[in-house]
């Protein structure tokens, strides 16, 4: 890796830092047993730093000093155990001892995602506390770990968005080993660990990147987060490598099975290939060369053009947005576009992919999203009804059981986990788990109470919210961290015992009649009947896969469902009933 620091054979360490806007970088160096001392860098060319200490092993502190009274962290640091402001360390990447040599992965069909944050997934929320509890998530039928971002972020608690620090295991989580621990025992069970990363921004505070290399961002290009990250302009090829390299170190480095790409429509990037596209090679050409490794990201924008060339799969919001409609009756923002025709919009996005292919959204001010889907297989797609953002971006962070009815939830549920879509569950779904999920964060102070006055007014247009913006959790009170923690005794009560139970059959029913038929599934199609949903698919073996959702709230006249009954919820055709027949192809 061209980047950081890199620890060689007897306790020498080669340190980089591209700084093109400064001509001369110092090195402070904090060894274990010595005393720290300052050392000049030598520039080299293309504006990069760069020097090599014989006596700088695994442990020693250092930042670089600018020259002007600033110190700053590496920006490819693998450890900063002071937070994002204080000094990197130096990792030896290959100390930690793995077990996981026969791990080759698992093809992208047996996926079963289960999407955590490590800080609320458990009380201690660690990562030795996750791993202890991967052999549940085993059991019931999840294949496949989702972390949220753990990328170095200001202070004790973030959703991990707010990232600085890219190649940094956030500290308060533990240790690199402890990651690597962790992914460790998850391929021990058989379970694949994807990592959520972020490269369209920066967080908003212990980014030093302008001060030694403002090339790292385009002025001309813009974000909701401001000057977009440089991946087309001036300077742009080294930039382009941070995060190619970054997304290498995750997958060979700590051994992920893929990443999930955040909001690849906010990065601006005109280039050939686009940089998700170059990364897609690099894991392709690299670690994919040897174990499957996949590439999922999130594209507001609905662009069919990445999947299949570039990404492996997509999270389908369109399956959330239809299914929240049908299950809890709401059509503020976004969920306008759904409100007509909720059975419509279901049955194409579970059928085809998306349920906007180019037509105008009224949420959008008219303009059309979306590209035709159709033609991608349904493994394209990362189906769910919730995750992080769709609980987490509400004002107070409930989850769909505290916003519906039991039925139309259950139902929802059984349309995610047996469709041929990839399924994923937000931790604590699979039980109902009755905490939120909020918005938290740890900036400092004046930050913090800008983040905190501008979630009131993002809310303050809400009926429920505008007259009373107190009832709005405040992000940096660690309550509202405190709250959206997982609470693992719940499962023993029997509503959520009784919730857990009918995911476990959901996924046993997936596990043995539909993820052996997947691979080469084309073709689907979906009719509304009698105001029921009717789905149907011709699974890659030839079996016609069909699925009977009634979401009103009376029962149906039964319509005909050919083939073996494998799944029935509720009394056939009654109100949350779902349906489930295989229609085995002719020899």
């Amino acid at each position: 890796m061209p980047f950081g620091a890199e620890a060689r054979r007897g306790g020498a360490t080669r340190f980089r830092l591209w700084a093109p806007a400064r001509s001369s970088v110092e090195i402070e160096l904090d060894a274990p047993g010595a005393r720290p001392r300052r050392l000049a860098m030598s520039a080299i060319a293309g504006g990069w730093h760069e020097l090599e200490a014989p006596d700088a092993s695994a442990g020693t502190r250092y930042r670089f000093l600018l020259g002007d009274g600033m110190a700053v962290p590496d920006p490819a640091s693998r450890r900063n155990p002071q937070d994002v402001h204080g000094p990197s360390e130096v990792v030896d990447p290959l100390a930690y001892e793995w077990r996981d040599a026969a791990w080759r992965g698992r093809p992208w069909e047996e996926a079963v995602i289960y999407e955590l944050h490590v800080g609320a997934f458990t009380r201690e929320g660690t990562f030795a506390a996750a791993r202890a509890r991967l052999p549940e998530l085993a059991e019931l039928g999840v294949t496949a770990v989702e972390l949220m971002p753990v990328a170095d972020f200001p202070g004790g608690r973030n959703w991990g968005y707010d990232g600085v620090l890219p190649f940094a295991p956030d500290a308060s989580y533990g240790p690199p080993e402890e990651l690597k621990a962790l992914v460790d025992e998850a391929h021990r069970l058989g379970l694949m660990v994807l990592l959520d990363a972020v490269y369209n921004h920066f967080g908003p505070e212990g980014n030093y990147l302008h001060a030694y290399c403002p090339q790292f961002f385009n002025p001309r290009r813009h974000t909701p987060w401001g000057a977009a990250i440089n991946f087309d302009g001036a300077g742009s090829r080294t930039v382009r490598e941070f995060f190619v390299h970054n997304a290498l170190y995750w997958v060979e480095e700590y051994r992920m099975d893929g990443l999930r790409l955040d909001a690849v429509h906010a990065i601006r990037d005109a280039s050939d290939p686009h940089i998700v596209c170059e990364i897609a090679e690099a894991l392709r050409e690299g670690p994919g060369r040897e174990r499957h490794v996949h590439l999922v990201i999130e594209n507001d924008r609905n662009e069919a053009r990445y999947l299949g060339r570039c990404a492996t799969a997509q999270w389908n919001d369109d399956v959330h947005h239809a299914l929240h409609v049908l299950a809890t009756g709401e059509r503020d923002g976004y969920y306008a576009d759904y409100a007509e025709a909720p059975l419509d919009r279901l049955g194409r996005a579970l059928a085809e992919g998306f349920a906007f292919q180019g037509e105008p959204s009224a949420y959008r001010g008219g303009r059309p999203r979306g590209e035709p889907s159709g033609h991608l297989p349904p493994q394209a797609f990362v189906s769910f009804l919730q995750t992080h953002d769709q609980v987490g971006n509400r004002a107070a962070g409930e989850r769909i059981d505290a916003l519906a009815d039991e039925k139309p939830v259950r139902a929802a549920l059984a349309c995610v986990l047996l469709s041929p879509q990839v399924p994923m569950l937000f931790m604590g779904e699979e039980y109902a788990a009755s905490s939120p999920f909020q918005f938290f964060c740890d900036f400092a102070p004046e930050l913090a109470a800008a983040v905190a006055q501008g979630r009131r007014e993002e809310f303050a247009r809400f009926s429920a919210f505008g007259s009373a913006p107190a009832r709005i959790p405040d992000p940096g009170d660690p309550e509202t961290f405190a709250r959206s923690k997982l609470d693992w005794s719940e499962r023993e009560a029997p509503r959520h015992r009784e919730r857990l139970a009918l995911v476990k059959e959901l996924l046993a029913v997936r596990r043995a009649q539909l993820v052996p038929r997947l691979a080469g599934t084309r073709g689907a199609g979906y009719a509304i009947e009698n105001g029921m949903l009717r789905v149907e698919w011709r699974l890659g073996d030839g079996t016609g896969w069909r699925l009977l959702a009634n979401f009103s709230r009376e029962e149906k006249s039964p319509p005909a469902l050919p083939g073996e009954s494998v799944f029935s919820l509720g009394a056939p055709f009654a109100s949350g009933s779902v349906q489930v027949s295989l229609e085995r192809a002719r020899a």
